[in-house]
């Protein structure tokens, strides 16, 4: 019988494309048997990703089973696999997360998964994933939910705690760190060993082997980091730099998201006020409808564009094309982990899976076994093992132990409907300082997104 894997979300034009590009070069999973189905409650980029998605099997010469619709419970009834990559009017939310606390003193750094418009960010997704997955309990209670959606362990915390569902969360984040100390070291990422844990977008590097010697890289980066250009790359790692020389690991995945559970990380950003730049003048975006142009950092977005550039969307912020239907050459794996993963516990491969989001049963010690962090695991027919890791020193333990108080709260705030609680989560905050803006912070947020945030009250 095909393995049924059911994409929520489809409509993403990240995730979905990557995901089907995977599903359709793993031999394996067509050996064994796939049938795709991928739903979006948006017919907009749905068609779009069937399309593809066929055009890929062809190309492969694979059975095509893919099927699109935008209804949940078709999508996931009798699934075996769920992906998940949800968000609603992801740009314009994310300017209020960040433009707002910052008016009231929290200078926070971007916004997405840390920092007091983490929060928010958190409470609008809560709810349309926690209705997905308990939907999963009716139609599919045996099924694996392998989640891309944001932010990433916050909301695996919520599922852990108030669901049965088996849910591993999913980033690329380790990756990126990879790559940045194989720079350092002047070497190719893939003749190093490394293992790294801790949060989402909040990981640090226990260990770097050279895979052939077995040596010990760390004392070499330290070197090479020193010996480096201070200002080299600085919107994406002087803030990682600072921490390895401070803590004595490397952290990943690059400052704007490290940055967000830390107090101090604003002077290591410079594009920090770029980040959804607009005049208030011509009125918030909010207000406007007009989505500001989104930076990730000068690293990859720098500033020197033209004064008029070509007619059209421009930015993160616009919708992006994928390869395309016709574009079908030099096709590779994404190096996302959704589809290995399922490679892993449908058809027995044996995969090292560098980051999964799970609750911790005592890897990292220091850390609740409850709360929710990242390790890496090894995946075959017997399951997923995650790896135990050695503790990562007093400094770096309180952080992350900081931050899981955070995310239970956070869920308590969305089950109890409570502000209060969502104050204490704001208040445990590092950026946060005042305890009467933090109020006024909440009533703002909660009416200025009263349409998708649960209803909250004092």
């Amino acid at each position: 019988m095909a393995i049924k894997v059911a994409f929520i979300g489809a409509g993403s034009v990240s995730f979905c494309p990557s995901t089907i590009r995977d599903v359709y070069l793993s031999d394996a999973l067509n050996d064994t048997g796939v049938e795709l189905v991928l739903m979006d409650i948006s017919a907009d980029y749905l068609p779009q990703n069937v399309k593809y998605a066929q055009c890929i099997a062809e190309k492969f010469k694979r059975p095509v089973q893919v099927k699109g619709t935008t209804d949940l419970d078709e999508a996931l009834r009798d699934a075996d696999y769920v992906i998940t990559a949800i968000e609603v009017n992801r740009y314009l939310y994310w300017s209020q997360d960040f433009h707002i606390p910052r008016q009231y003193g929290f200078m926070q750094v971007y916004g997405e998964n840390g920092g007091p418009g983490g929060l928010f960010h958190t409470l609008r997704n809560m709810g349309p994933m926690l209705h997905i997955v308990r939907r999963m309990e009716s139609l599919c209670p045996d099924a694996t939910l392998l989640n891309f959606t944001n932010p990433e362990s916050k909301l695996c915390q919520a599922i852990s705690m108030l669901t049965k569902v088996k849910t591993f969360g999913l980033c690329h984040g380790v990756g990126m760190g990879l790559n940045q100390i194989a720079s350092f070291l002047e070497m190719p990422a893939e003749k190093l060993s490394t293992a790294a844990c801790g949060m989402n977008h909040f990981t640090w590097f226990q260990t770097i082997h050279d895979k052939e010697t077995g040596e010990d890289l760390y004392p070499l980066l330290c070197k090479k980091e020193r010996q480096a250009d201070p200002l080299g790359k600085w919107d994406e790692i002087a803030l990682s730099r600072m921490c390895l020389r401070v803590f004595g690991l490397w952290p990943s995945p690059g400052t704007n998201h490290i940055g967000e559970y830390v107090r101090w990380a604003q002077e290591f950003l410079a594009s920090s006020a770029l980040q959804y730049y607009y005049d208030p003048l011509e009125g918030h975006p909010w207000e406007t409808g007009k989505i500001p142009r989104f930076i990730y950092s000068m690293d990859a977005q720098h500033t020197d564009v033209p004064l008029f550039p070509k007619k059209g969307p421009q930015g993160a912020a616009a919708v992006p094309e994928h390869e395309g239907v016709s574009a079908t050459e030099n096709i590779r794996p994404s190096g996302e982990l959704a589809v290995p993963i399922i490679e892993a516990l449908a058809c027995n491969v044996a995969q090292e899976l560098a980051a999964v989001v799970v609750p911790n049963h005592g890897m990292i010690p220091g850390l609740d076994d409850d709360t929710v962090v990242e390790v890496p695991a090894f995946g075959d027919a017997n399951g997923v093992q995650l790896k135990q890791m050695e503790p990562l020193g007093e400094a770096i333990t309180a952080m992350l132990r900081l931050q899981g108080s955070i995310q239970k709260l956070l869920v308590e705030a969305f089950v109890e409907k409570s502000r209060m609680k969502l104050l204490q989560a704001l208040l445990l905050d590092p950026t946060v300082d005042s305890y009467r803006n933090a109020v006024a912070l909440i009533n703002e947020m909660c009416e200025l997104q009263k349409d998708v945030l649960p209803p909250l009250k004092w």
